[in-house]
Formats: structure tokens, C-alpha cells, sequence
């Protein structure tokens, strides 16, 4: 049975069970403040201080690219933060619930970061985030129900193909737009962590079929919220 909870209201204290819809409930929290745009980064922003970018002002058709290419990275950030939350939730070994959420609280840097760029170039994330964020955490929780170790299997693969997707964009992005680039590098770098984290857990490869499915959700998405 699951131990009373205190609970303060004012100056009385009273014993508060834990009911069964509480961690539904926080998950849908988390969910709003998401995508509501309120997710606030740990870790500083790797362009660093919100300015022009002086001495390489983009043309407008360049800020038009580049902001949907950060869309695009955007979203990637949502579906991520739904997918590990969703692995987390769901997953029945604690140690690799806490890897996942871990992992999660990288990509609300990526996705504070991502955010706040869109801003500087006179754009927004993309309309569709709602329906992008709860097929991720359906997806992260029937990944969680295979097991642990292609729980962790999954995640591997998914950073390995959003490692490529970056390095895609990286090549893609206005020679000019240093900004969205230094955050794009970082975010490499971090799901590169995340990669290897996840192998040394314990991860097993996925299947071909399974790798092919997500490349091809992968590419939807992304030239979905390149726009939309």
C-alpha cells in the first residue's frame, strides 16, 4: 500500500493517499507546458546572449530556411521529450526509467534552445505538435512493453538516426546562420551521449523492419513541419 503523502494547505497538515491518476496526471502537465512554449532550459543556450546575428544578416529566403529547418528540429524535440517520457513511464525496471528521464531533461534544453531561436527568426513551432507529441508517448510506452532491453534498443536507434539528421541540416543551414548551428552542434553532441548511454545499458539492436518504419515516420514528420 502506498504510504500517505503530507500535503500543506496553510497552517493545517493533513495525510493525502496517492491515487492512481496522480502520475497521469503530471504527465499531462508536463505535456501542456511543453506545448504551451514553457519549457525552460537547465543548461545556458549554446548560441549564447539573444542579438543579431551581426556581420551575417540572413535574406529573408535564408531566414525562411533556416526557420524550418529549426522547426523541423523543434518538433524532433517534442516527439522526443513524448518518447522518453513514455519509455519511462512505462518501463518496469527503475534504473532504466531514470535513464530515460534523464535523457528527457537534455531534450527540454533542445527544445527551450530550438524555441527560442524560432523566436529571433520571426517564426513558430509547428501547428501539429499535439498530435507529434502524443503518437511519441503512445510510441515510448509499446516500446517499454517489449522490454528492457529493446527499450533501450529503441532509444539507441533513435538517436542514431537523429545524429544523421542533424548532421543532414548542419550541411543545410544558411553558411551564415552561426546561431542555429552552435545549437544544432550541441544537440549532437548530446543525443550522441544519449546513443551510447543507452548502449552501454544494455541495448539491443533493432530489427531491420523496425529501423526502416522509423526512418519513414522520421521523414514525414520532417517534411510535414518543415511547414506546417
Amino acid at each position: 500500500m502506498t504510504a500517505p503523502e503530507a500535503v500543506s494547505v496553510g497552517s493545517s497538515h493533513f495525510a493525502r493517499r496517492q491515487h492512481w491518476l496522480d502520475p497521469f496526471i503530471a504527465e499531462v502537465d508536463v505535456a501542456l507546458q511543453v506545448l504551451a512554449g514553457q519549457a525552460a532550459a537547465a543548461r545556458p543556450n549554446p548560441a549564447g546572449a539573444v542579438k543579431p546575428d551581426v556581420g551575417h544578416e540572413l535574406t529573408a529566403p535564408e531566414a525562411t530556411h533556416a526557420a524550418g529547418l529549426m522547426r523541423v528540429n523543434h518538433v524532433g524535440e517534442v516527439c522526443a521529450q513524448a518518447l522518453y517520457r513514455g519509455q519511462a513511464a512505462a518501463s518496469k525496471d527503475p534504473s532504466s526509467a531514470a535513464l530515460f528521464y534523464r535523457a528527457a531533461a537534455d531534450e527540454i534544453d533542445h527544445l527551450a534552445w530550438c524555441q527560442q531561436r524560432l523566436r529571433e527568426l520571426d517564426s513558430r513551432p509547428s501547428l501539429l505538435n499535439p498530435l507529434w507529441y502524443a503518437g511519441s508517448f503512445t510510441l515510448g510506452v509499446l516500446a517499454a512493453r517489449a522490454g528492457v532491453a529493446r527499450n533501450l534498443g529503441f532509444m539507441a536507434e533513435t538517436e542514431r538516426q537523429v545524429e544523421a539528421h542533424l548532421e543532414d541540416h548542419l550541411q543545410r543551414l544558411p553558411a551564415g546562420d552561426t546561431r542555429s548551428r552552435k545549437i544544432v552542434e550541441q544537440m549532437k553532441q548530446d543525443e550522441i551521449g544519449h546513443r551510447v548511454t543507452a548502449e552501454r545499458a544494455g541495448a539491443v539492436g533493432m530489427p531491420a523492419p523496425v529501423r526502416g518504419v522509423m526512418r519513414l515516420m522520421s521523414k514525414l514528420m520532417t517534411a510535414t513541419a518543415y511547414r506546417v
